[in-house]
């Protein structure tokens, strides 16, 4: 039984980490092009050069984090069925 308890607060200390880090930094590099926001080429000479902007990202090298992602979902989604139409009552 005791190591049920350990897994639970195992993955409870997770989450809450993973919750953390995605309320400080909601943005975080882009796999694509590891947060550089363009993909890097070789010319004929071996010389590396800047190649095209990276689609992913849109060349800003950043993306949202999952978490993030789904917490602005699930408030846009909580908003849009709490709004009272006319504002007062």
């Amino acid at each position: 039984m005791t190591s049920a308890l350990l897994a639970i607060a195992l993955i409870l200390c997770i989450t809450l980490c993973y919750v953390g880090v995605c309320a400080a930094s909601p943005f975080g590099d882009c796999r694509r092009c590891r947060g550089m926001g363009h993909a890097l080429k070789t010319d004929r000479k071996g010389r590396i050069k800047r190649g095209k902007d990276c689609r992913r990202c849109h060349a800003t090298g950043k993306r949202i984090r999952t978490g993030r992602w789904l917490y602005n979902r699930w408030a846009r989604i909580y908003r849009a069925g709490t709004d009272t139409p006319g504002g007062s009552r």
